[in-house]
């Protein structure tokens, strides 16, 4: 389903002005937590719900959309092993994949380009004295849902359908042995495409992933079950240090350095209705379970607040 292009915003004037009221109460962020988030609804043609929505938090694993953005649109014909990790880059979260499009792209520079391309006014590179960690990239939830955007309404069909199409069989288990079910896949009804982001936890998963079909208490009855990948170790080439001084984050120019995240994103509802993005960073130290009860239970919210 084609909707209207991602309206022209002058730069003299807010890009969320004008933005309506939200359909219900928004949800409540519970204290010590920080929440970016943006619903935009593709056939209304705007945003319905946003709270801090430019503002910048370290990207962990949601910029591999923009790796295989970037990767197809100059790679006319991707070879079968570039396709294979693509495949579990987007699907699994592959991070070895990712660092092999990352290192072939020119590092940084696939963020400046995607950036310049697609119009992201919040998203920048990592810091010049990191270039490897793609995972410290700094982005939105705007910039995001204009991703978004961008793939469903200007993408060729051949990096859309791509790309989409792993979102759709996005596994229970990262390749790092992560569950990958929390916010969208655990707190909303399918139809649902979705790339997921956590950083902080350290490179063991503190819960073993037990490959389990996501979906909650929304989950629409009969859906069938997600494909599944044995997880397999990924060095920890894009994990952030855990636990750094405020300080050092202070310093690093990497937002919420020494803050676990969990960021939650994709497609919603039938013929992909709404994008949906949720960007949070919880407290210094906070164990991953409470973590991911936090995040799905704002995806949750989130959702109900906008259909209704």
């Amino acid at each position: 389903m084609r909707i209207k292009p991602w309206l022209a915003v002058a730069a003299a004037v807010p890009l969320l002005a004008g933005t309506p009221a939200l359909a219900a109460a928004p949800p409540k962020v519970p204290a010590g937590t920080t929440a970016g988030y943006v619903v935009f609804d593709r056939v209304a043609g705007k945003i319905v719900a946003h709270r801090l929505a430019h503002r910048a938090f370290r990207s962990a694993s949601v910029i591999k959309i923009l790796i295989a953005i970037d990767f197809l649109e100059r790679t006319a014909k991707p070879s079968a092993r570039d396709l294979a990790q693509l495949r579990i880059m987007l699907r699994s979260s592959d991070d070895d994949a990712a660092s092999a499009f990352w290192d072939r792209g020119g590092k940084g520079a696939i963020v400046t380009r995607t950036a310049r391309r697609l119009g992201l006014a919040d998203t920048a590179p990592p810091p010049a004295d990191k270039p490897g960690f793609w995972g410290y990239t700094s982005l939105s939830a705007y910039d995001v849902a204009r991703t978004y955007r961008y793939l469903m309404d200007r993408a060729a069909p051949r990096v859309r359908d791509l790309i989409v199409g792993h979102l759709r069989q996005a596994t229970p288990c990262g390749s790092d042995g992560f569950d990958q079910t929390f916010g969208i896949p655990d707190g909303v009804p399918r139809p649902w495409a979705v790339k997921q982001g956590w950083s902080g936890f350290g490179t063991v998963p503190p819960v073993k992933c037990s490959g389990r079909p996501a979906g909650g208490a929304l989950a629409a009855p009969g859906t069938p079950a997600l494909s599944s990948t044995a997880p397999v170790a990924a060095a920890p080439v894009a994990a952030p240090a855990a636990q750094a001084p405020a300080s050092q984050a202070a310093r690093s120019g990497v937002p919420d350095l020494g803050r676990p995240v969990l960021h939650t994103t994709g497609l919603v509802g039938k013929d992909d209705r709404l994008i949906l993005v949720l960007l949070t960073a919880h407290p210094a130290g906070g164990g991953w379970r409470d973590s991911v009860k936090r995040t799905t239970a704002l995806a949750r919210e989130l959702y109900l607040s906008v259909s209704r």
